[in-house]
């Protein structure tokens, strides 16, 4: 195994001019580069799990999946294979632009499984989705709708601290904080857009989304959530979308 003295990183310009971006058939834009011991076949199966109407909204996007994007220098800069040490210096993804091009490197090899992979990409899309789009005010009215009623939990830390920002000064003299309100509207719908499309692509637990700091929302509350953003967008052919309470066997 070659160690990280023998490594050469690379900016992440330089790699961009090394690759040819793909357009997958839903029309988002990737390229893969370096040892992701990623199979090609597997990840045209995670690109193509985001809903085609996506992608108008991330025409200046491209998402390059490298081994890894390192963290503790002022560039960015991508390492092309892995070792401990540089997998130490790195992130989970790094962004950079290029000319009319807004870059997102993705590190493959920080994570020990296709789930990692395809929820650090999705998120990585949904918050690209809604900074070019914003959210929906069908899905802001029901994420407040069940705020209002204190449905239990939120699915992530971003999203329960806004919501209980907002919820807080509602019963102040200055009413409700809109701002923490936005961010609340923001999170929670990347978290959900997020969350839909891990479940086009990875048959997985909701559970396995839990995380300490924040109780995970009621699960008929994320499916509601859930079915909303499929009506929005709808899977891609040879993609389904479904709820199962309870797991068979």
């Amino acid at each position: 195994m070659a160690s990280s003295a023998q490594i050469e990183l690379w900016h992440a310009e330089k790699v961009a001019t090394q690759v040819s971006i793909a357009f997958a058939s839903n029309g988002i834009r990737y390229a893969m580069w370096g040892e992701t011991r990623v199979s090609e076949d597997d990840l045209e199966r995670l690109v193509c799990a985001v809903p085609a109407s996506l992608a108008p909204a991330l025409s200046t996007r491209a998402y390059y999946f490298v081994p890894l994007a390192i963290a503790d220098t002022g560039e960015t800069m991508i390492a092309p294979a892995y070792t401990v040490d540089l997998g130490d210096r790195a992130v989970c993804h790094r962004n950079a632009a290029f000319g009319a091009t807004d870059a997102v490197f993705l590190s493959t090899r920080l994570v020990e499984d296709r789930f990692g992979l395809a929820f650090e990409f999705f998120i990585n899309v949904s918050h690209n989705f809604v900074e070019a789009a914003g959210v929906p005010d069908s899905f802001s009215r029901l994420v407040w709708s069940q705020a209002d009623a204190q449905v239990r939990g939120e699915t992530s830390q971003d999203a329960w601290e806004a919501r209980r920002r907002s919820l807080e000064s509602r019963t102040g003299q200055q009413g409700i904080d809109e701002r923490a309100r936005t961010t609340y509207f923001e999170a929670a719908f990347s978290d959900a857009l997020a969350i839909y499309m891990l479940s086009l692509a990875v048959d997985f637990d909701y559970h396995d989304l839990r995380e300490r700091e924040y109780p995970l929302l009621a699960a008929p509350a994320l499916a509601e959530r859930l079915r909303h953003v499929a009506s929005i967008f709808p899977p891609n052919p040879g993609y389904e979308f479904q709820v199962f309470y309870r797991r068979k066997g």
